[in-house]
């Protein structure tokens, strides 16, 4: 694919209720990475300054290169009202040009972006697919571009039609092994009888079998939450209970489905 027909991106939530609620509930927010109304905003510029290094693109990463606090600062000027809960959608081409789309962020639970405050219910899980179809690895599913036919296909083959369908499917590598969703990071118990002991409880496919560093799978490794663990998509099996994570909805209880609408 030429560099001219990409872009890279990343899109994170913009919530004042966050520094509060990390406050009542005793969170150590002394991490910069919690500590902002921008949901991890650190773990996003560091994906945007890694998918600008392995593209080569020298003049975005020098933009990106910037500060944490300055960063924020620039994005604080495309916020219509600070009030108010916001998806923040960041663009960069190759010379360093960067846009940012702002549009209303669906309510959540602020609670729910946190580890350990996952979402205390499993009523109304998202159905969570397995795509009939592999994707082959490369730099377009570890780095997040605007280059996404195949996230499109897989999601239509299964039958999900809008971004507001509470719905995700899983893409499969051509050796079987889930690479992510669609537009999330899955997270599967462990597997196996002989777990160790205090081992965290939940996996996650590691970047070996194609998937893309999201910024929550990231923030889940480094809290202990997770460990990785390739994860064979025939070790699936229905009404299997996982988690969904993405930089604007949090963390979401899913269900796995066997049966695809079309079955």
């Amino acid at each position: 694919m030429s560099s001219q027909s990409f872009e890279i991106i990343s899109s994170l939530r913009y919530d004042p209720a966050l520094p509060p609620v990390l406050a009542e509930r005793g969170v150590d927010a002394s991490h910069d990475s919690l500590n902002s109304p921008y949901y991890l905003l650190p773990y996003h510029q560091d994906r945007l300054r890694n998918a600008a290094a392995n593209f080569d693109w020298k003049d975005a990463l020098n933009f990106l290169q910037q500060d944490t606090e300055q960063f924020s600062r620039f994005l604080d000027t495309f916020i219509p009202d600070k009030a108010k809960p916001w998806r923040v959608r960041i663009v960069v081409d190759r010379s360093g040009d960067c846009k940012v789309e702002v549009n209303p962020a669906a309510p959540i639970q602020p609670q729910t972006l946190f580890i350990p405050f996952l979402p205390r219910t499993t009523s109304n899980p998202w159905r969570v697919y397995i795509d009939t179809e592999s994707t082959t690895p490369s730099a377009f599913t570890t780095h997040k571009t605007t280059a996404r036919d195949f996230y499109t296909a897989a999601r239509l083959r299964s039958g999900i039609i809008s971004p507001q369908d509470d719905a995700e499917v899983l893409l499969v590598n051509p050796r079987g092994e889930i690479m992510e969703g669609s537009i999330t990071t899955p997270f599967f118990k462990r597997r196996g009888d002989n777990l160790e002991h205090n081992a965290a409880e939940w996996i996650t496919p590691p970047l070996a079998s194609g998937g893309n560093a999201g910024t929550t799978r990231r923030y889940a490794l480094v809290q202990g939450f997770c460990t990785e663990q390739t994860i064979a998509a025939t070790d699936l099996v229905e009404g299997e209970e996982c988690l969904l994570s993405n930089g604007v909805r949090g963390f979401i209880y899913g269900r796995i489905v066997l049966k695809g609408p079309h079955s």
